[in-house]
């Protein structure tokens, strides 16, 4: 399974409707799950974004197929990095001639 961090920004929509917030994420961790995946972590943050979630999903497509439908709620706007774990990313400087 492959390891996703994304960013997550409330929208108008999303921080008028705040208390809406823990359903909308019960929501998708039930997404996650129906693409073959977890929404591992969750985190309110201060700063430039407002929540991170830690993620993981079978390959990139079942990923994008949940970015695409919790963006499609309108509550959040997400910027979702894949991430490398230190084996990975070892495995990856390695390869390198």
């Amino acid at each position: 399974m492959a390891t996703f961090i994304s960013l997550l920004k409330f929208t108008k929509q999303g921080i008028e409707n705040i208390k809406e917030s823990p359903t909308r994420l019960d929501n998708a961790r039930r997404a996650f799950q129906a693409f073959g995946g977890e929404l591992q972590a969750f985190y309110l943050v201060m700063g430039q974004y407002d929540a991170v979630v830690i993620s993981q999903a079978p390959d990139t497509m079942s990923a994008a197929k949940v970015s695409l439908l919790i963006g499609s709620a309108g509550a959040v706007k997400t910027e979702t990095l894949v991430a490398f774990e230190e084996g990975q990313y070892k495995e990856i400087i390695d390869a390198l001639p």
